[in-house]
């Protein structure tokens, strides 16, 4: 497998709150970090980015990952377009497709065949773009997408920071091998291991890139890891009940059925899945066990995690990004990075 083509690996965590995301994304700014992400929760995955970007001049920004099937192409692109200027060239636009019960559920949108479908969103995004940059017709044609009107006075022109790059979350082979071929960047899924990395998720991604005839720097892969780090007994105890809650409402998913396979662990899904479905979500943290809370997250102080992040990812990626299913200390945050820096580099701090 061939490793990261940039001489150092990029280091992001997730950008928290609402209201106080501008004063966050200085904090991590000033912490060190490379970027900052935000996810679909309980508010939107953008409006935070909005405050965050005019706040800060060297944090990078993503959304990581916006449900790409609710939102429809132009929405998509005049909101990638209207953070990219904001940002000033600091935006990547984080697309995934989550699970059916959610897309149609929550959503009350169409999730068939969803391949096929983001690799036509993706498309249409690119077509759209390009008439914004050229000025050539909009004319994309799709099976999900038809998009063939865009007047002046919609169209935002050439963009100052050049348009921005468009990043693809995935887990199952057929998605990772689309990003590999159609998008800018790989998200890979923090619930994942060392073993599914390099035994489905690499591989897939090497067919993606052949697919394209696309060398492998052209991609920019972000290692995304369930982070449970903690500086004294009681933070790193808190840091473990929330890894395993996580855990257990990822593993309840028969999407992510294939990561706990790898491991042997396949059953679990299923005993996950019976409790979710019974509403018996406190007995479900309790089937998480340390062995799989360390096999699936990094655990640890910030020395020992940044020691499994290596171990896990080692050269394969160009950035890692820190999923804390809890609120970390700064102090915490600052001391990992710091260790996490160190350890790429193959020095002891």
């Amino acid at each position: 497998m061939t490793p990261c083509q940039h001489e150092e690996v990029k280091i992001d965590t997730q950008l928290l709150g609402l209201a106080d995301a501008a004063d966050h994304a200085r904090r991590l700014e000033s912490i060190g970090v490379d970027g900052a992400f935000t996810f679909e929760g309980p508010h939107d995955v953008f409006v935070p980015l909005v405050l965050a970007a005019p706040a800060t001049t060297t944090l990078e920004l993503a959304s990581n990952i916006a449900v790409a099937f609710p939102r429809n192409p132009v929405q998509l692109a005049h909101l990638a377009y209207d953070l990219q200027l904001l940002a000033q060239g600091r935006f990547t636009l984080g697309l995934g497709t989550q699970i059916r019960a959610q897309v149609e559920k929550r959503y009350g949108a169409a999730f068939e065949r969803p391949v096929a479908r983001m690799r036509e969103l993706i498309a249409a995004l690119r077509a759209i773009f390009a008439t914004w940059e050229t000025g050539v017709p909009l004319d994309f044609r799709g099976e999900f997408y038809s998009h063939t009107l865009m007047p002046p006075l919609f169209n935002p022109g050439p963009h100052p920071f050049s348009m921005p790059p468009i990043a693809l979350g995935a887990l199952g082979p057929q998605m990772v091998a689309l990003a590999a071929e159609v998008a800018d960047g790989l998200l890979v899924m923090p619930f994942n291991s060392a073993d599914h990395l390099r035994q489905r998720t690499l591989p897939a991604m090497e067919q993606g890139l052949a697919r394209a005839g696309r060398d492998r720097s052209s991609l920019v892969v972000t290692g995304e890891v369930i982070v449970c780090c903690g500086r004294s007994d009681e933070e790193l105890e808190m840091a473990r009940t929330a890894g395993k809650w996580l855990l257990a409402f990822y593993g309840s998913t028969p999407a992510y059925r294939p990561v706990l396979e790898v491991e042997g662990w396949a059953d679990l899904q299923g005993e996950l899945n019976r409790l979710s479905k019974a509403g018996r979500w406190d007995e479900m943290p309790g089937l998480i066990s340390d062995e799989i809370l360390d096999t699936l997250a990094a655990v640890g102080s910030p020395q020992r995690v940044a020691e499994r992040i290596v171990e896990r990812f080692g050269s394969l990626v160009d950035r890692v990004a820190f999923y804390t299913p809890y609120v970390v200390a700064e102090e915490t945050l600052a001391e990992l990075v710091t260790a996490l820096r160190y350890a790429v580099k193959g020095v002891t701090s």
